[in-house]
């Protein structure tokens, strides 16, 4: 049964400039490259290193490269988006620098740890902020597609979602990534578990185990992690950094099995990081008197980059007015937050043992 999806996400009605703080390799592969296939205006960027800012603004053609976050904030024209691409340890003094009221969007992780994301979220309140963390993954086409069709009854009661990731990630193309003391799930698995989370709704506890490779000096490069929804609910993650072994037994999907049918979207980005391969998505709708057939949609884009429009696109139609909902504002993100220091608590402590 072919299905018409809609997947893309809706954009705003109006202008606001972006101001982008930060120059890293996210912002030259996902940030603007998104922001120009959208038609964002980008008004200006600023970065410690003002050659790293410079040299995105002739790439991209961005008018204004500032030589701190001060002079952007002074030169920033009205209804400016804020959008901040630095490490977590630097929120805290970066959002205090900008004007009260203000439209931002922060770069994920929410924090280095769940005390440090609850003062973010305690200074945006303060500070008035509509603000949104960027857990993009909710907007990454094959997602949009697959909730397109849950929300529509089309395969039924959910009852299981899994998403598995066994590649082979070059962790040293992120040199202030790769010495974090939570690697694995603070920065890879959390998109799943925010993932998740948003679908699902919060879990009642979660059980989770991160490992380290015995030959790398990594803090972690593999997780399990088992949300408890009850007693149908299966809901799983489980990632490993490490097979080196070739592509011929690599994954990286994520699927959703219902009553009446099922979705598998692969995430081609990835598999050969980063240079990746297509996404692949097939959904099953079964039909009475009929035997189960597997369709493939071709959907537009992946999630990087048109996944960052729709972080973006929707702060702004927040911010303008056009939605009332903010779906990955700090108030709902930090949830997500607890349950990732759940899930480094259960893995410290361990399971039951026997007896």
């Amino acid at each position: 049964m072919s299905i018409d999806i809609k997947y893309k996400p809706g954009l705003p009605k109006t202008t606001q400039p972006i101001i982008i703080i930060g120059a890293g390799g996210i912002v030259a592969d996902a940030h603007l490259p998104a922001y120009k296939i959208a038609g964002f205006t980008v008004h200006g960027i600023v970065n410690r290193t003002k050659e790293r800012a410079q040299k995105l603004a002739d790439r991209f053609g961005i008018e204004h490269v500032y030589d701190t976050l001060a002079e952007a904030v002074v030169s920033a024209p009205a209804n400016t988006v804020y959008d901040l691409t630095i490490m977590p340890e630097q929120y805290i003094e970066t959002l205090k620098q900008l004007p009260s009221g203000s439209a931002v969007l922060i770069q994920k992780p929410m924090g280095d740890d769940f005390e440090q994301a609850q003062a973010i979220l305690d200074l945006c309140k303060e500070r008035n902020f509509k603000a949104a963390v960027n857990f993009q993954l909710r907007y990454a086409p094959f997602v949009s597609a697959a909730k397109f069709l849950i929300d529509a009854g089309l395969i039924g009661e959910l009852y299981d979602m899994e998403v598995r990731v066994t590649i082979k990630t070059p962790w040293e193309i992120f040199p202030h990534v790769i010495v974090h003391p939570r690697l694995e799930i603070q920065y890879h698995s959390i998109h799943y578990v925010d993932l998740i989370r948003s679908s699902l709704g919060n879990p009642i506890s979660v059980l989770a185990k991160t490992l380290k490779h015995p030959a790398k000096n990594l803090s972690s490069s593999r997780s399990t992690i088992l949300f408890d929804y009850g007693d149908t609910m299966h809901a799983v993650i489980n990632t490993n950094h490490d097979h080196d072994f070739g592509s011929k037994h690599q994954e990286s999907y994520i699927k959703w099995e219902g009553t009446k049918g099922a979705i598998v979207a692969k995430i081609g980005l990835l598999m050969d990081y980063p240079h990746g391969v297509p996404d692949v998505f097939e959904y099953c709708v079964v039909e009475e008197g009929k035997a189960p057939e597997w369709i493939t949609a071709k959907l537009e884009g992946s999630w990087f980059p048109e996944a960052f429009i729709g972080t973006m696109a929707n702060l702004m139609c927040y911010n303008e007015g056009s939605t009332d909902v903010l779906n990955t504002s700090v108030d709902d993100v930090i949830q997500t937050m607890a349950v990732v220091e759940s899930a480094y608590q259960s893995s410290d402590i361990g399971g039951v043992k026997v007896k």
